[in-house]
């Protein structure tokens, strides 16, 4: 069988990472034991890995996330009192499904930010797109109402620098009524500077 034209048309039908792992089977002596079930198996993990890496890839990107977070490098020793338990709880997810708002506070250098960061790159791994904006430009778009399609497509919107704009009463009413406009909930973490 010639590599060429089946590798050629795996490309051509957009299953670049089936013509790359049909190109590392051809080559690999022990690839010859296998039966074409397992043959298939494998060029069909290798396409299914290679695209859910790209949707990450993209999902992220499109975050714009602040800072390169991830839950897994959370210190639970630094001292910003973080009660481990309903963090791990935040860490499901299951809150953005309800669907409910998150209010991180605390006073500045506590990570607030790096912590809104982690749970957003935990969200874009869990297959939920994710939105970092500040929020003098996020309120400041709805007012113009110029953002509409892009914030209606995410599940989170991850916002810095609320307290300097609203205080905790008015930046509850902005929420709902950002979330009414929108005509579903929009899931917030905001960062608060506790003076």
């Amino acid at each position: 069988m010639l590599t060429h034209p089946t590798v050629d048309q795996l490309v051509k039908l957009g299953l670049a990472g089936m013509a790359r792992a049909f190109t590392e089977l051809q080559s690999n002596q022990s690839a010859a034991d296998l039966s074409h079930a397992e043959w298939l198996a494998l060029l069909l993990d290798r396409e299914a890995t290679e695209r859910s890496n790209r949707q990450l890839t993209a999902r992220l990107r499109h975050a714009k996330l602040r800072q390169r977070a991830t839950i897994e490098d959370i210190d639970w020793r630094a001292p910003r009192d973080l009660d481990r338990t309903l963090f791990q709880r935040l860490i499901a997810g299951d809150w953005i499904d309800a669907p409910h708002n998150l209010i991180i506070e605390g006073p500045t250098g506590v990570g607030k930010s790096w912590l809104a960061c982690a749970l957003g790159n935990k969200a874009c791994r869990d297959n939920r797109s994710v939105l970092y904006q500040r929020v003098p430009k996020l309120f400041g778009d709805l007012a113009l109402v110029k953002r509409f399609a892009v914030t209606e497509r995410h599940r989170v919107v991850l916002c810095g620098e609320a307290y300097n704009l609203f205080n905790s009463v008015n930046f509850a009413a902005n929420v709902r009524a950002s979330s009414a406009a929108y005509r579903k909930p929009i899931r917030i973490f905001s960062e608060r500077s506790v003076a």
